[in-house]
């Protein structure tokens, strides 16, 4: 059997690497020669930096330590392939290096922007007649791939936030004066993310007291407002809000301190600041309040330590999955999950053409977001998603990586 390679793109999550166990387990599994790694993405394939998975991975510790390791094990890169049509001379190196290393296999780790590296790639290989078979295989934290009811990943960001706002909670409501924190979350133009803020409430945690998405058009003297009334009545307030969230002409709320357009070679606006924004307007607006904005930031995606064993399992699978597509014949393909059962909750792993996926972006739906808070269907949709734990294994008193 021919050989095959695996590379990891975009920003990584906690369970990233439970899909590379996954494709390098199906690979050993069905008996390829090779199994390489492309070290951070096409961009270091284009460099010749590939890397022989087999003397890495060459035990089930290893591979059992792989699968609980953050971030991205074999690096990452944000690299945008040049439409075919211009850029004719790197898809050339490309399959001529692919030839070279036998590879008849190659799968891809990404979110929309690396799905549309694998779309560049088959249409690409369809054209000239090659045999290589493209599949990508899904993740991101931010939940906006659109076709599978849920990406890798966000299961375990949303364990991660649900879990961050409920300490935060404990610890912001111990003084008995008028305060506001206010917890910026990850999310471009879909909420998701800010919206499992709401798993936080529960018997034990009355949770955050407002929710906002960048789906609906943030108002921030309504904001301010309704926080001011709050903070006078019951204390301790505490906002979840999107890093995302705009305003009616449509800048973020970020923008409207910093005015910085900086964008990454996507051409995505690169966000931070909406919490520091709106920290800086009550404090100077709403005489007697105290606030203090907080950005979860990275550690929304590298918190493998509370990573949730759904998110893992369903991770690994969908890599396993995908490569055993691969060897099956398909190409052009991303594999998905669909929700076949609420109760008890259940997925089955599917796939589809990538053009389906690729550049397209799955938002909260409005009927899902309430007047600064989110209803129970989201809850209902996402508390799956979180179950389980992790069983660790740990030196020293911490968990145990594997190192690169």
């Amino acid at each position: 059997m021919a050989n095959l390679i695996v590379g990891q793109s975009g920003g990584p999550t906690a369970v990233i690497n439970s899909s590379l166990a996954g494709v390098f387990s199906a690979a050993r599994n069905l008996g390829v020669q090779k199994i390489y790694g492309m070290k951070n993405g096409i961009k270091g394939f284009l460099r010749g930096d590939n890397v022989d998975l087999s003397s890495l991975f060459d035990s089930d510790e290893k591979i059992n330590l792989l699968k609980q390791t953050p971030a991205s094990y074999l690096g990452s890169c944000r690299y945008k392939l040049p439409d075919p049509s211009g850029g004719a001379e790197i898809y050339t190196k490309i399959f001529n290096s692919l030839d070279e290393m036998d590879v008849k296999y190659f799968l891809y780790i990404g979110g929309n922007d690396s799905m549309d590296t694998i779309k560049k790639l088959s249409d690409y290989g369809k054209k000239i007649g090659s045999e290589i078979r493209f599949m990508g295989v899904p993740k991101t934290i931010d939940n906006d791939l659109a076709v599978t009811d849920h990406s890798p990943g966000f299961g375990s960001a949303a364990k991660f936030i649900a879990t961050a706002v409920r300490e935060l909670v404990c610890d912001c409501r111990i003084y008995d004066v008028p305060a506001v924190t206010i917890i910026e979350i990850m999310g471009r133009n879909a909420g998701w993310l800010s919206a499992s803020a709401a798993l936080a409430k529960s018997d034990d945690c009355e949770g955050a007291d407002f929710i906002y998405l960048p789906e609906k058009i943030f108002d921030v003297d309504d904001f301010l407002g309704k926080v001011e009334n709050l903070a006078r009545k019951k204390g301790s307030v505490v906002v979840a809000a999107s890093e995302g969230i705009k305003v009616s002409d449509g800048r973020f709320v970020c923008e409207l301190a910093s005015g910085d357009g900086a964008e990454d070679v996507f051409g995505h606006r690169l966000l931070s600041g909406a919490g520091k924004y709106l920290e800086g307007k009550i404090k100077s607006s709403l005489g007697g309040i105290k606030c203090r904005a907080i950005e979860l930031s990275t550690l929304q995606r590298c918190a493998s330590h509370i990573a949730s064993l759904t998110d893992v399992e369903e991770a690994f699978m969908v890599g396993y999955e995908s490569a055993k597509a691969a060897f099956n014949g398909e190409t052009g393909r991303v594999a998905y999950f669909e929700r076949t059962c609420e109760n008890p909750y259940r997925c089955e792993i599917r796939t589809c053409d990538v053009s389906e996926i690729a550049n397209i972006e799955k938002k909260v739906p409005t009927e899902w977001i309430c007047d600064g808070y989110v209803t129970d269907k989201i809850v209902d949709y996402i508390r799956p998603l979180i179950q389980g734990e992790v069983p660790l294994a740990f030196s020293n008193g911490l968990p145990k990586l594997l190192r690169p």
